[in-house]
This record gives C-alpha cells, sequence and structure tokens, in this order.
C-alpha cells in the first residue's frame, strides 16, 4: 500500500508474541510541509493576538525555516522570540483560534506519504506518537487529526489568569525528545530496538539514534550527511495532500472509538431492515386474511 510513497522503508507487522512497539514523527517538514506553529500566525492576527508586524516577523522566519531548516542557534532564538510573543496570550482563546482554522490551515499540508506510513505503522500494529518542539496547544489537535496515539509537545507555563506567563515548562527538542522516547518505551512496553523514527532535522539525532530503525525525511544537509554516513534510509516527501481527497484505499485508518461507532451504526441499521422487513410481512398477512 505505501510502497509508492515510502521506498527505503521496510515496515514488518509483528507477531502477536513480540513486544511491543511504536513508529515516533517529528511533525514539522516530515509530516506536514511548514511549522506548525508558525503558520497559525495570520489566524492570531486576526484573533488580535499579535500585531501585523509581527505577522511580516513570522512569514519571513517560515521563509528561512523552510529554505534551510533550523541548526540549533537558529531554534534557540525561535523558541525565545515565540516565548516572548505568546506572552500574555489567553490559553483559551489559543486553542478555540486553533480548532476553528486547522482543517483549513493544516489539513492541505499534510504529506501523502507521511499519512500512508502511518497507515502502514498502524496496521503492523504499532502505535504512532508524533513528538514535536512546537507548543502542545497546537500539536495536540493536530495529532488527533491524524490519528495519533500519543503527543509530546513542548508546554508553555500557564497562570492563574489562564494566560501564558512567557516562561516554558517543558521544551521538547534535541536530546529531551530522545528522553521522551525512552520514557514511554518504559511506561509503555516499547521494545526500541525494533521502533521507528522520522525526522528531518538534525537537532533530532538523539532521538533518531534511540530506536533501531531510524529515518532521515526531507533532511537538512547536516541531518543528510549523518544519514549518508551511519547508512540511515533517507526519505522524500513532496506531496501535501488533503486527508479528505487520498484515495479512499489509503484513507487514515479507523480508530478504535470509530470502529465501535461503525459497529453500532450497522448493528442499528441491521435491526431497522428487519423491523421493516417483519413490518411489511405483518401488513402483507394481514392483507391477504381480509
Amino acid at each position: 500500500m505505501v510502497g509508492a510513497y515510502a521506498r527505503g522503508v521496510e515496515i514488518q507487522p509483528l507477531p502477536h508474541s513480540s513486544p511491543r512497539t511504536a513508529a515516533f514523527f517529528d511533525l514539522d517538514k516530515t509530516v506536514i510541509a511548514k511549522s506548525s506553529t508558525l503558520t497559525f500566525s495570520k489566524s492570531f492576527y486576526q484573533g488580535g493576538l499579535i500585531n501585523r508586524r509581527a505577522v511580516l516577523r513570522t512569514a519571513y522566519t517560515q521563509f528561512i525555516y523552510l529554505v534551510g531548516g533550523a541548526d540549533h542557534d537558529q531554534m534557540e532564538r525561535m523558541r525565545e522570540y515565540l516565548s516572548s510573543l505568546c506572552k500574555g496570550w489567553n490559553v483559551q482563546q489559543v486553542r478555540e483560534i486553533v480548532a476553528e482554522t486547522l482543517h483549513d490551515l493544516i489539513d492541505p499540508l499534510i504529506y501523502d506519504e507521511a499519512a500512508s506510513l502511518i497507515e502502514a505503522h498502524h496496521t503492523a500494529g504499532r502505535d504512532v506518537v508524533i513528538v514535536s518542539t512546537s507548543g502542545a496547544e497546537v500539536v495536540e489537535p493536530i495529532g488527533e487529526m491524524l490519528g495519533a496515539d500519543r503527543v509530546v509537545a513542548t508546554r508553555m507555563v500557564i497562570g492563574e489568569d489562564g494566560c501564558f506567563t512567557g516562561e516554558i515548562g517543558y521544551y521538547a527538542y534535541g536530546p529531551t525528545k530522545a528522553e521522551a522516547v525512552r520514557e514511554l518505551a518504559e511506561s509503555e512496553g516499547y521494545d526500541l530496538a525494533r521502533c521507528y523514527a522520522y525526522s528531518d532535522s538534525v537537532t533530532d539525532i538523539p532521538m533518531l539514534e534511540a530506536v533501531g530503525h531510524p529515518h532521515a525525511v526531507n533532511p537538512d544537509r547536516a541531518l543528510r550527511r549523518e544519514a549518508v554516513a551511519r547508512e540511515w534510509p533517507v526519505l522524500v516527501f513532496n506531496r501535501p495532500v488533503r486527508l479528505k481527497q487520498r484515495l479512499p484505499g489509503l484513507s487514515m485508518p479507523a480508530r478504535p472509538a470509530l470502529v465501535a461507532a461503525a459497529a453500532v451504526g450497522a448493528a442499528a441499521a441491521t435491526a431497522g431492515l428487519v423491523w421493516y422487513v417483519s413490518r411489511r410481512r405483518a401488513s402483507a398477512l394481514a392483507a391477504a386474511s381480509a
């Protein structure tokens, strides 16, 4: 199913007796074609959270990020800028803006190849975990839309007034991502030697090193060099497509809740059909006896 999109990735189904495994995906430029946080800048402007100057600056930052990626120093500057930018934002308002614009902004950016890989890992019996430096208020809804089982993301400190203080409580970046992966493996029983990881950035090498099957996706130059030197598979994703526009055979797999809903719907439909047939039969018998 995914051979046309993910050449070089061999995904083997797990025997029932094997330990649990997972596939860990970076988000920006790995699953989606842009920076998830910066993509919402226009929506935040329309919601009154930022001014026009901030919109222009985030647009420029997005351009630089897309063209050349981001090394450690650039990521640190971006972190400091975004932390100061969101200070004082009402968290509930941010969540509402993200929820209202999520499908319009993010859905068209999802790589078809990444969605196919997520499907393939679920089919093989693996959990899918999004591990992103972007904020949880943005990453968690995206993870839900993708059908991810878990999300690891940066978390800003929220004050008693329900607004961001500008401080970072948990920064999902570099070695911290690898620590999160190992902690999940400990709590969920994942066999990391059989797990997969995907990222575009050299800053995610610790996370890639933590698993037995690391993959570089649209890698920056530094990660590409490392991937070639370590003989890691290098994947090229270049087909952003809306999930609804994907071929029916490549649609996202039903999660347990959706399966349960489908089963209930099917049972209701069957019961309705039985009632309708028996009602027609009773009417026919009554007409014949009359």
